[in-house]
């Protein structure tokens, strides 16, 4: 992995800092992660993780994004091993342009991983819920206690059920958002 450029959660501007200025020659390969929690369905769209690996995608490097599907887990070994094997067959095969990988691997053992499933972005939501509380000195501030939804719970073909099933995930995803099936449909509109 000698040629590669790692981004995590430094925000836009670090990694361009670290693209443009500190970089010496052109990576093979920009690895955003191992991020702590599940990177699926409707949260990739709030991921730092994959936004890193986002931004490599429009330098025309192929990237990869990696999490955990796990919060508080510290160790992370099983799960480096998964991404070198994942980071190994895109460096010999590449991606084509515009192209990433989101790559979640389920916690477990490697014995305990099942293999890897090429799966698609679940369709999900937040069904957000603020509480009002309030600290010591009685000022009052919020704390979201809202809840995941899984909006396509009996697919079998998602991010979400390979990691539910112990599969490590692998989702082809972009950054163009258009949703090309209704342009047609705002032409009738008349605007």
């Amino acid at each position: 992995w000698s040629s590669m450029l790692g981004a995590g959660e430094f925000g836009t501007l670090n990694r361009m800092l670290g693209w443009l200025a500190l970089v010496s020659r052109r990576p093979s390969l920009v690895v955003s992660g191992i991020n702590n929690g599940a990177n699926t369905a409707v949260n990739v769209i709030y991921s730092g993780t994959v936004s890193a690996a986002t931004e490599g995608t429009m330098l025309g490097i192929d990237s990869i994004a990696f999490s955990l599907a796990e919060f508080g887990q510290t160790d992370f070994s099983d799960a480096a091993r998964w991404a070198n094997r994942v980071a190994e067959a895109v460096l010999q095969r590449g991606l084509p342009p515009g192209l990433l990988l989101n790559v979640n691997i389920p916690h477990a053992v490697d014995s305990g991983v099942r293999g890897v499933r090429i799966t698609r972005q679940a369709r999900s939501r937040w069904e957000d819920d603020y509480q009002t509380r309030h600290d010591p000195q009685n000022q009052p501030y919020y704390w979201n206690g809202g809840r995941f939804v899984n909006l396509e719970a009996d697919a079998t073909d998602t991010d979400l059920a390979a990691i539910d099933a112990g599969y490590v995930s692998v989702t082809p995803i972009h950054y163009d958002l258009t949703v090309r099936s209704y342009m047609s449909e705002l032409e009738t509109w008349g605007l």
